[in-house]
């Protein structure tokens, strides 16, 4: 089965810096094979005989700890949920004309309507926001680098972890 993982929080702020070919080594180490990443923000794939999410998620964060000093959050889905994710976005027309900012956030844990109501209410600006399955979708009109609307903020109502990426490194990490 072919995985997709991402790292919460790893090389965006050089407090949490590894380096993705020391994390394709961690990776073929746990006998994981066909490890790739992508960019140097925190993006890998790989293979591994199927396995419980969670599993996966504690193991990669396990070792990570272990390997290099550092405690983040990994959040893996399968190709097949990767690609339903993408097939359910909401926002096909700004994936299309603005993809850099459109944001898919995949979550750790389910996300409950009423807290994506919360999350819009608070929304201040013309970002708007939608839920699927275990993500949220977040567009920035006025882009994302000054935006109120920050990872922190959508947490908060949320009640789950959550790690961002733009539609175009979505859809690399698919292909």
């Amino acid at each position: 089965m072919r995985y997709i993982a991402l790292l919460r929080a790893i090389n965006v702020g050089g407090s949490s810096t590894i380096k993705m070919a020391e994390l394709r080594a961690l990776g073929e180490d746990l006998g994981f094979s066909g490890v790739t990443t992508l960019l140097q923000s925190g993006n890998l794939t790989f293979e591994a005989r199927e396995a419980a999410l969670p599993d996966l998620e504690q193991r990669w964060e396990q070792a990570v700890f272990e390997k290099f000093g550092v405690s983040t959050t990994f959040v893996i889905r399968t190709t097949p949920q990767w690609q339903a994710m993408i097939d359910a976005n909401p926002y096909p027309r700004e994936a299309a004309d603005d993809p850099a900012h459109l944001l898919a956030l995949p979550s750790k844990h389910d996300i409950d309507p009423s807290a994506v109501a919360s999350l819009r209410v608070a929304i201040r600006e013309r970002e708007s926001v939608a839920a699927g399955e275990r993500c949220l979708y977040a567009h920035y009109p006025d882009g994302i680098g000054r935006s109120k609307l920050t990872t922190k903020l959508i947490e908060r109502h949320l009640g789950t972890l959550v790690t961002g990426r733009n539609w175009n490194t979505v859809l690399k990490l698919v292909a």
